[in-house]
């Protein structure tokens, strides 16, 4: 999904003053990305302290902060698709999801802001954290969600917004999810839906923090913006298309 330069969204937070980092292009190869001396790649995994969410707002209204995991008889799912203002509009529309927090995930600094992420120094994607009951939909089904409606085979790139943070990632929570992801990468493969190879990490998770209130439920607040429009609106509109038996009102 190639897009115009006009319309990054690193470009666009600068113009609003938003995100000082986001002028300079964030392309670090991750293997160039190293933790500090004495850090810990896995600081604010599940054994440690966990991170604080930040509800959405509209749907997500007046939910308070609490730990990165699920409550009793729900699930979590950590996806990393691109910007998260496109992946988070496509999953609050699908059925038995009951909340969807931006944030970052994957990295080795602990409570990075998103000039801190857009810098490529600090390892994390931009993700989504889904709570979503697998007795309304399956994780397997978010993964073929997720599979559809981003490019999966642009290292570090979707559209033109470029950089690690950018990266598409599946980090998974429990052995079942990761046997999962590999269950629907075979899917995608023998179905032939890209001719590129897919480039999408697969990595258990280790950290999640929520990102700054301006990010959550973006799409729903600032529908007439230049790149909701442009970028978010084709995206939102081939997933209702495609996926219709999945979202809320079917």
């Amino acid at each position: 999904m190639s897009q115009p330069k006009t319309f990054s969204r690193r470009r666009l937070l600068t113009l609003l003053g938003l995100g000082a980092a986001a002028a300079a292009g964030c392309s670090t190869p991750l293997a160039a990305m190293q933790p500090p001396p004495g850090g810990n790649p896995s600081d604010g995994a599940a054994g440690g302290t966990p991170a604080d969410q930040t509800g959405n707002k509209s749907m997500n209204d007046n939910l308070p902060r609490t730990p990165a995991q699920a409550p009793p008889g729900k699930e979590l799912a950590t996806l990393a698709a691109g910007c998260f203002w496109c992946v988070e509009a496509v999953f609050l529309d699908l059925k038995g999801v009951e909340k969807v927090v931006s944030g970052y995930s994957g990295g080795f600094v602990d409570k990075p802001s998103y000039d801190e992420v857009c810098s490529g120094t600090t390892g994390h994607a931009e993700v989504i954290q889904v709570t979503f009951d697998p007795k309304a939909i399956s994780f397997d089904d978010l993964l073929r969600v997720f599979f559809t409606t981003h490019d999966p085979t642009t290292l570090n790139r979707q559209g033109a917004d470029v950089g690690t943070q950018y990266r598409s990632a599946v980090f998974f929570h429990s052995p079942e999810q990761k046997a999962a992801t590999e269950k629907i990468l075979k899917e995608v493969a023998a179905e032939k839906l890209y001719r590129n190879p897919v480039v999408t990490e697969v990595t258990p998770f280790a950290n999640f923090y929520a990102a700054e209130d301006y990010h959550q439920n973006y799409y729903a607040r600032n529908p007439s913006q230049g790149y909701c429009r442009v970028v978010i609106d084709p995206k939102v509109r081939k997933f209702r298309e495609k996926w219709s038996h999945l979202l809320k009102t079917q």
